[in-house]
């Protein structure tokens, strides 16, 4: 079964429909500049709603260990995906213990990984646009047949300008055997639709 999870939930109403949708991960932004940033303390009030369902992960861009240290003191996570070297990567699995998914930019076959790079798994994307201020969340689709036949190293997720509408021919198209989405269910920049998020969800089920 496709792998779902639904990134940047920073709202009651749209973690209620995450769970709700039995999407398999649920996403939390620390980085500031991000329109879906939220605070640990905000993070972890909305944990607090429901025990269980989809696996907490938080999202980190060029992260100082500090920073990741002091958001765990606060709220608890099950994964982290990572902006950063692959070295970070390994850095910040060595010292908390946690699963690490490193994101990656892609353009071209030349730039998809070919080993695990001692990490837990990937989260593939198109690269930034020019004047980009994050390195994600950018609502860029990327060339899906790019990644077909890929021998993938490790688990991975397909990012990037996925919605309702398009996620089964994205699936078909690259193979992948999970997809990210954030944006997609949006009603409006950084603010989640609880019907988008149902309808994301179900799309995907719905692929053979």
């Amino acid at each position: 079964m496709t792998k779902v999870k639904i990134c940047g939930v920073n709202s009651e109403a749209a973690f209620d429909a995450v769970v709700q949708a039995q999407a398999d991960y649920l996403g939390l932004q620390f980085f500031e500049r991000s329109p879906r940033f939220v605070t640990p303390e905000t993070a972890a009030s909305l944990n607090a709603r429901h025990a269980g369902g989809p696996l907490r992960v938080g999202l980190f861009v060029q992260p100082e260990p500090a920073a990741i240290a002091s958001v765990l003191l606060v709220v608890k996570l099950d994964i982290l995906q990572i902006y950063g070297s692959a070295e970070l990567c390994r850095q910040i699995r060595a010292e908390f213990g946690l699963k690490i998914w490193r994101a990656i930019g892609v353009a071209a076959q030349s730039d998809l990984p070919t080993e695990t790079e001692g990490l837990d798994g990937f989260v593939i994307e198109a690269k930034p646009p020019p004047g980009a201020t994050r390195p994600g969340g950018n609502a860029v689709t990327m060339q899906w047949g790019l990644l077909k036949g890929w021998a993938a190293p490790s688990p991975w997720l397909l990012a990037g300008g996925l919605n309702p509408a398009n996620v089964a021919r994205a699936v078909t198209e690259s193979g992948a055997p999970g997809v990210d989405v954030a944006s997609g269910v949006e009603s409006a920049l950084g603010q989640k639709s609880p019907a988008l998020i149902h309808d994301f969800v179900a799309q995907v089920r719905r692929i053979a």
